[in-house]
């Protein structure tokens, strides 16, 4: 397993708009301004970006694993106009009953990303705007890190449990790799 520079991140809430009601078509897929292009630095910088996210609306029968791939289809032509790029999209089709191994706060989706990419995840920040995002990947040895876009502020709102560690908070998901790639980045102690 290499050691590579890579960045975990969620999906809804991270580089889109989240909706309470789920983000059921492309239509409804609306990038999070500065999101694209912070992806597009990550990358410029070296940096493998992949996501990770629960897609329970297709075992809620919400929309189909085609809606979803169309909307993936959006999201990545949306990345690429700005000269950015995913090395992949992982994600958990299963409704929270199914009891699966990849929806977060489990680490299945974690585990695919290492398989796959063959990269060592330890270490490496994961960046969601939900306590199950951190928590997904504290479980492998990644590095939490809140965005307060999406459900960020509802989530430090609740209370970060001490569980979690040392983890980072930021306004965004481009604020974060301004800090990233500055040679800023660090979670608090």
């Amino acid at each position: 397993m290499t050691k590579a520079k890579l960045v975990i991140l969620d999906r809804d809430g991270v580089i889109n708009e989240d909706s309470d009601d789920y983000i059921k078509s492309p239509a409804e897929w609306i990038p999070i301004p500065g999101s694209a292009e912070a992806i597009a630095r990550l990358n410029k910088a070296g940096y493998t970006v992949v996501v990770a996210t629960n897609q329970s609306g297709i075992g809620r029968h919400y929309f189909s694993l085609e809606t979803l791939d169309a909307i993936h289809e959006k999201m990545q032509r949306h990345i690429e106009a700005v000269g950015g790029d995913l090395a992949g999209i992982f994600f958990c089709p299963h409704a929270p009953e199914d009891n699966c191994d990849c929806r977060k706060p489990k680490p299945g989706l974690i585990d695919q990303i290492r398989e796959q990419l063959d990269i060592d995840t330890r270490g490496v920040p994961i960046v969601g705007d939900s306590l199950r995002d951190l928590e997904c990947g504290v479980a492998r040895g990644c590095v939490p890190v809140l965005v307060k876009t999406g459900k960020g502020l509802r989530t430090l709102d609740k209370g970060v449990p001490a569980s979690l560690g040392n983890y980072a908070v930021y306004a965004s998901l481009a604020d974060f790799v301004d800090e990233l790639l500055g040679g800023r980045f660090w979670p608090r102690q």
